[in-house]
């Protein structure tokens, strides 16, 4: 029997702090989903765009609310929130990635067809790593077809020069995965779970769980994906969204405070004036800035094997309550 130990480095997250790691990755999101014309054409650069200009370049559409979750998503399996990392590690599971904890690449790539990894150690890619893709047959090399994955994405004629096996491989936001064994996985993250497709090479799907539907993670057979729910009450959807919508607020008034009816919870508030004092500075600084904010490093994780023994009734032997800025306890 396993047994993992989850032991506290430091306080638990109150809301603000908790809101505030939800909010970093959203803005950054908002950030990349900007394109570089709109950025060029107000003199500046990705890197050094104040804050107070981020909502006046962005556009508002359907798309930034995807793309602020995938961010949300890969910022939470990367700081190894319990919520996301426990349901990523049993997605894993089913797709025979069973060593390690699990890590994420975030694969961006912008309407000019550049490839770039995103908030993401570029040594994670080895010249080892597989990307797993569910059919029989040596898993491909990720390196190896990196900048063929941007130019499929781009050009439909390029994904004809893919292995058949990851010939969709292009329409992942996320690679999932361990470095134990060096193995990974292709991604999607969908807010609108209705957009959900299926794609060779695509092994696990990252949806918001449905009112009324089980949130289990599971494998659709049909699509050769496991479907990976995030779940919502009291839980990593609904943080996610009151951090959208403090963000969409602050977009709105160029970082100046919202008004009380547009965000009335006083934790949104005070998440709200820690962005807007820091409005004339670049956004990427201030995302290094509000960093600390965010209660990284909340819990230090062992493993321990163990002789299995039976016991019973609430507080028993091998039971451990793991503590996330997303309110949930989960008992292994």
């Amino acid at each position: 029997m396993e047994i993992r130990e989850e032991r506290q480095l430091n306080p638990v997250a109150d809301e603000v702090s908790a809101l505030v790691a939800v909010t970093r990755p959203i803005i950054a999101g908002v950030l990349q989903s900007i394109s570089n014309e709109f950025i060029e054409a107000a003199n500046h650069t990705r890197e050094n765009l104040p804050l107070k200009m981020l909502g006046r370049l962005r556009k508002q559409g359907d798309g930034d609310c995807g793309i602020a979750f995938e961010y949300a998503i890969h910022d939470a399996v990367a700081n190894q929130e319990p919520i996301a990392s426990d349901r990523i590690a049993e997605a894993l599971k089913l797709c025979r990635i069973t060593r390690g904890d699990p890590a994420s690449i975030l694969f961006a790539i912008e309407k000019s067809g550049s490839q770039q990894l995103i908030s993401t150690d570029m040594s994670l890619i080895t010249e080892s790593s597989r990307a797993l893709s569910g059919y029989r047959g040596q898993p491909v090399k990720l390196s190896k077809h990196l900048n063929a994955l941007a130019a499929a994405f781009r050009r439909p004629s390029a994904r004809l020069n893919l292995p058949g096996s990851i010939r969709g491989l292009w329409k992942a936001d996320l690679f999932l995965g361990s470095t134990t064994p060096d193995h990974w996985v292709g991604t999607t993250v969908k807010i609108n779970p209705k957009q959900l497709e299926a794609a060779r090479g695509l092994r696990i799907a990252i949806v918001p769980s449905r009112a009324g539907k089980s949130d289990a993670v599971r494998t659709d057979e049909q699509k050769n994906l496991v479907i990976c729910p995030m779940p919502h009450d009291g839980s990593f959807m609904q943080v996610f969204y009151e951090g959208w919508r403090t963000v969409q607020a602050l977009c709105e008034t160029d970082y100046n405070m919202p008004k009380e009816v547009d965000i009335p919870s006083p934790v949104h508030r005070e998440v709200a004036r820690i962005y807007v004092e820091r409005r004339e500075f670049p956004v990427v600084d201030v995302l290094n800035a509000t960093r600390k904010f965010a209660q990284p490093d909340l819990l230090k994780t062992e493993d321990e094997t163990v002789a299995a023994v039976p016991f019973f009734g609430k507080g028993a032997p091998g039971t451990s309550t793991v503590v996330s800025p997303f309110a949930s306890t989960y008992r292994t």
